[in-house]
């Protein structure tokens, strides 16, 4: 069987030529040089692929996104912007419209990125992860494989999210007990860690540098100052255990 050639607009602007088979392109997507498309990638209309990008076989994007955004601090943040100019999308992802990711990136296979999401520099996000819709993943944060984070969820840098976690709708982290007021020390500003198989409810909020123990559940609500042991369920503001988990 012969190659099944690339279908790309006259209206799309492409400077790469490290373009796979069946590989379809859209109106008014602009791609530039040194990207690499894999085999039957779909890229929809209004898409901007920036140099260094790397998207593996089967992925498609959806109409909006912007790929390989450079990080800026503007002269107001604390913290100054390190990162490379690659950014590699696994095989068969969905990204959704209007998805930002930032340079310095990388995204597992099987990943779905819903509309909106934002995914600045330095973080991994493992195999078959969900991040849904309007998530914000700040930077150097680390997501292991099968998680899934949903709707409107904040995850703050420095944060680190282990495999089969469950992050609910509208959850809030945050890294920095001093507010910015003791300026950006990377050994003192640090996230959540969220260990293995743990779930987290529907609008709790997880405070600097807090441990949640692998398996544990944090309910609704709660607000999670302090570490949660492994299978252990916590409620409430501030966050109290409430059981211990069964193990099957």
């Amino acid at each position: 069987m012969g190659k099944k050639i690339a279908m790309i607009s006259p209206l799309a602007v492409v400077n790469t030529k490290q373009i796979g088979q069946g590989v379809i392109i859209h109106p008014f997507v602009v791609v530039q040089e040194n990207v690499s498309i894999g085999n039957q990638v779909v890229i929809h209309p209004h898409v901007v692929i920036e140099s260094g990008v790397i998207i593996g076989d089967g992925t498609e994007i959806f109409p909006g996104a912007y790929l390989g955004k450079e990080p800026k601090g503007a002269g107001v943040t604390a913290r100054q912007p390190e990162f490379i100019r690659q950014l590699m999308i696994g095989q068969n992802c969905s990204i959704g419209p209007n998805v930002v990711i930032y340079y310095d990136v990388v995204v597992g296979n099987q990943c779905l990125i819903g509309d909106n999401a934002s995914i600045r520099e330095k973080v991994t996000i493992g195999d078959k992860c969900i991040i849904g819709r309007s998530v914000v993943i700040n930077y150097n944060v680390k997501i292991g494989n099968r998680s899934k984070i949903m709707d409107l969820a904040s995850i703050t840098g420095n944060c680190q999210i282990g495999e089969d976690v469950f992050i609910s709708m509208q959850v809030g982290t945050a890294n920095d007990n001093a507010m910015g007021t003791l300026g950006y020390d990377e050994t003192r500003i640090q996230g959540p860690k969220i260990k293995d198989g743990a779930m987290i409810g529907v609008g709790a909020n997880l405070l600097p540098g807090v441990e949640i123990g692998d398996g544990a559940v944090v309910a609704a609500g709660a607000v999670v100052s302090k570490d949660v042991l492994p299978k252990t369920m916590v409620a409430g503001i501030p966050a109290r255990f409430v059981k211990k988990l069964s193990e099957s």
